[in-house]
């Protein structure tokens, strides 16, 4: 038995669990025992099948190199089925009325939360975060469906008398087939960032979890069959370009959302234009924190080194880049320190505080960028490079890594290293540390650490950026709110979740209805234009 799994059994007591860092005991219903490994299946129309591929994707815990399972690059044949069988689906769950959708996702978040310790054991075994920051993953997509319990509200329309005997109201309506792709570095969050909503709303869906990470997604696919979810409401393909391809043109599909990187993200949001579909596309992000000398020093270096080196970088609002106003500029030392006492692990170790990196060649990208920031004359305060973790000499580690004296210019900065790297600017005044981070391309998130009311105001007016924190390092909004990354973060004009996610996949339907008093006298036809009065 390795590490991994006795320190799983540790975790939640007893031998049983030994089989979820393999996924054979709660993947069962969706893995197929090859003669050499796991293999992912398919959901489509309420059932896990066997895809009929011959093209295959690896797929291995990134602490140890084991292989964890094998997933299929669905065929032709296969998306189409699944696509069929959400359009026949859909005529049906559109039907359905709110009240029983509702009931769904109260039924789904009870089932979500009962199922915690799996979906984050998988989490860690796939995509390598430590535990607790799996079941933070697993809870903050809990979260949105949590609040589509509230879905009858959301989904409530306007009316308007406008004229004598005269109504005009507005009806809110699903659109149909919608498809979600997902990134690897949520695999239970961004999955619920996008079918629960679309299923609330009365579309269905098919959705695509990263090819890297599949096992989160799988299990609440079962768990959507636990509560009753009908068949074809919900499909789950898999794959890379041939299956993004599909879901960005075909035209049974009519709204494509994705969060990945910048790359993947352009290709996509244009595809979808190209083809008619609505689009909503969360990339990548540089997300600064100003730092003032009158901060509250402890919680602004701890919220810092938190929000930088968590999850190993590989958050999409990751706190990646310091700017220290002024003497604020000597404590960047101290972050170092205190990042310095972070532990690096596997990841069910329950003193962990992060975990590897994705893939090899995720960690030796970012590497080359620390090395980049070395060479243009930036200071590598902690370099986390090389560094050895006991018991597991294969994974791909990068300790947490501290540039100081770093410009607007260098590739460390201009580059989303997307790694447990805190890149340091130091600034003479909050003005210039505005113009820093209002001339980055990005616009996902920004943070303030100071005392002052007045600085912060100035702050919350003047940045650009989608989501703001004061004295809050990651400011991600609950799902009463929305997702509202902007600039070169996003590219749409509707975000995710909350109302601008009811926005996203339904539309609006007018109608104006006329039932007058004297219709039963009504003889003769008026061939006059219409006025209202």
């Amino acid at each position: 038995m390795n590490r991994q799994l006795r320190l799983l059994q540790r975790a939640f007591g007893g031998s049983g669990i030994k089989h979820r860092a393999t996924g054979a005991c709660f993947t069962s219903a969706y893995t197929t025992t090859a003669a050499d490994s796991q293999q992912t299946k398919l959901f489509i129309n309420g059932q896990f099948i066997d895809s009929q591929t011959s093209e295959w994707i690896d797929v291995r815990n990134p602490a140890t190199q084991e292989l964890v399972t094998r997933v299929p690059k669905t065929t032709g044949k296969e998306l189409d089925e699944a696509a069929h069988n959400a359009q026949l689906a859909f005529h049906d769950w559109r039907r359905t009325s709110v009240i029983s959708r509702q009931r769904k996702m109260l039924d789904l978040q009870h089932a979500i939360r009962t199922h915690m310790d799996e979906l984050a054991s998988s989490i860690v075994t796939e995509q390598g975060k430590v535990l607790s920051d799996a079941k933070g993953d697993v809870m903050r997509g809990l979260q949105v469906v949590e609040s589509m319990a509230g879905i009858s509200d959301l989904m409530l329309g306007t009316k308007l008398e406008v004229a004598a005997d005269m109504d005009t109201y507005t009806v809110r309506e699903p659109l149909g087939v919608v498809a979600g792709i997902c990134p690897f570095n949520f695999p239970a969050m961004i999955p619920l960032w996008m079918f629960p909503v679309a299923l609330a709303t009365g579309n269905t869906c098919l959705l695509k979890p990263s090819e890297r990470d599949p096992g989160a997604a799988m299990l609440l696919a079962k768990l959507c069959n636990d509560v009753g979810i009908p068949p074809g409401v919900l499909n789950i393909v898999h794959g890379a370009h041939d299956t993004v391809n599909f879901l960005t043109a075909d035209p049974r599909i009519r709204a494509v959302s994705f969060v990945g990187g910048d790359k993947a993200g352009r290709y996509i949001y244009e595809r979808s234009a190209q083809n008619g579909k609505r689009c909503q596309a969360n990339m990548g992000a540089k997300n600064h924190a100003i730092v003032l000398p009158d901060a509250n020093k402890e919680h602004a270096l701890n919220a810092i080194a938190g929000a930088a080196f968590g999850a190993a970088g590989q958050r999409c609002m990751a706190l990646s880049v310091g700017v220290f106003v002024g003497e604020a500029g000597d404590w960047i030392g101290e972050i170092a320190e205190r990042a310095k006492a972070l532990k690096v692990s596997g990841g069910f170790e329950p003193d962990a505080d992060l975990g590897p990196m994705i893939s090899p060649e995720a960690l030796a990208r970012a590497e080359s960028l620390v090395q980049a920031a070395a060479d243009d004359g930036a200071t590598v305060v902690l370099d986390g490079r090389g560094i050895s973790v006991p018991g597991y000499p294969n994974g791909n580690f990068l300790g947490p890594t501290v540039i100081d004296h770093a410009s607007a210019s260098m590739r460390c900065y201009t580059e989303e290293i997307f790694g447990p790297v805190l890149t340091c600017i130091r600034a003479n005044s909050l003005d210039e540390a505005l113009e820093l981070v209002n001339a980055n391309r990005y616009g996902n998130g920004a943070s303030i650490f100071t005392r002052s009311g007045a600085c912060a105001r100035k702050f919350q007016s003047q940045v650009e950026a989608g989501q703001v924190g004061i004295n809050v390092p990651i400011p991600v909004p609950l799902p009463m709110f929305s997702f509202t990354g902007n600039k070169g973060s996003f590219l749409g004009d509707t975000n995710f979740y909350g109302r601008s996610g009811i926005n996203f996949y339904t539309q609006l339907k007018t109608v104006t209805s006329l039932w007058r008093k004297e219709d039963a006298d009504d003889k003769n036809a008026a061939v006059h234009m219409p006025t209202i009065h």
